[in-house]
């Protein structure tokens, strides 16, 4: 299996909504041996899902985080070069008065590192990263 892909939140919790986008579903399940999300895409998720109270809702996100998610998705770490990358990008941007949020500079930071193209419904967050290749498959 090699990666190819980076999920955002968005596109990964896409699936859970009451009307997922078929485009987006289609390319995960015609990637879904190339695909993988960022330790603060999981961390994002988990947020969410526990800051609901507990519902039935709440259980099913469980699930599809537990039982779909993370077996089958790798879930790639924010590491030391990943960090050099973000600190180079985020004092670059900064310096040209467009300072990204700093999860969407973790995120990007992953993706870059690993030559991973990011698939997100936000390309407008992640335009200004230098290299970075952006795809929303949700407007397929």
């Amino acid at each position: 299996m090699t990666v190819a892909f980076l999920l955002d939140t968005n596109a990964i919790s896409e699936p859970l909504r009451p009307e997922p986008n078929p485009n987006l579903l289609r390319r995960i399940h015609e990637h879904e041996d190339k695909i993988a999300i960022a330790a603060v895409v999981w961390h994002e998720l988990l947020y969410g899902c526990w800051r609901l109270p507990e519902s039935r809702r709440r259980e099913v996100i469980e699930q599809y985080l537990f039982d779909v998610v993370l077996p089958s998705i790798p879930i790639l770490p924010y590491d030391a070069r990943a960090a050099q990358w973000h600190a180079v990008e985020r004092a670059r941007l900064t310096r040209l008065g467009q300072p990204p949020s700093f999860a969407d500079g973790q995120i990007a930071a992953i993706a870059a590192v690993h030559d991973l193209t990011l698939v997100t419904a936000n390309t407008a967050d992640f335009t200004h990263f230098d290299g970075l290749s952006v795809e929303n498959w949700l407007a397929d």
